[in-house]
């Protein structure tokens, strides 16, 4: 590769690096295993760096594969020790931790696929067109996928009345869609 490609690629992935974890992260739920499927998604894009048009997306749609790969491995199907263990979090005055925590959890029950959908449109901000790119299918389907993530995850949210910093659920909720 010629030296300006690299520095390229380089600039890319410094510049791209924390929007590639989130994503990895939101798609499998596991800071380790997104850092991995974050490295071997950018090894498999170092040699195809010249040829793209749309680096970023590809970049995304490679990420989010290979996090998804990470969780189908066998090894990650064995329960490690830290897992046994209960998420203690203290409580900060304004409860923002206790929300995240919370997000976090239904965001994890929400299917893959779905939950991909609403990262990529809503904590990323890709336009619909990108996030049908990056899931490999088309506008109307990325579409379906995130309306139906936004439901079944203001249905879990909903499954309490009350949220942990004392406010309705519905008011929350609402700055999800």
């Amino acid at each position: 590769m010629k030296a300006e490609d690299e520095q390229a690629f380089r600039e890319f992935v410094t510049s791209q690096m924390a929007s590639l974890r989130k994503l990895a992260y939101m798609t499998c739920g596991d800071w380790h295993t997104a850092e991995d499927a974050v490295a071997n998604a950018l090894v498999k894009l170092y040699p195809r760096w010249r040829k793209l048009e749309r680096p970023d997306l590809y970049a995304k749609t490679m990420v989010y594969r290979a996090a998804i790969d990470e969780r189908r491995r066998p090894w990650r199907r064995e329960r490690s020790a830290g897992e046994a263990l209960p998420d203690v979090a203290m409580r900060d005055p304004a409860g923002a931790t206790d929300e995240r925590l919370r997000l976090r959890a239904a965001l994890e029950a929400v299917p893959p696929r779905q939950r991909a959908a609403v990262v990529l449109r809503h904590y990323l901000g890709l336009s619909l067109e990108d996030t049908a790119g990056v899931l490999g299918c088309n506008v109307g389907t990325a579409k379906s996928q995130t309306s139906r993530g936004l439901a079944k995850l203001r249905e879990l949210l909903a499954a309490e009345r009350i949220n942990l910093s004392g406010g309705p659920v519905e008011e929350w909720t609402s700055a999800i869609a």
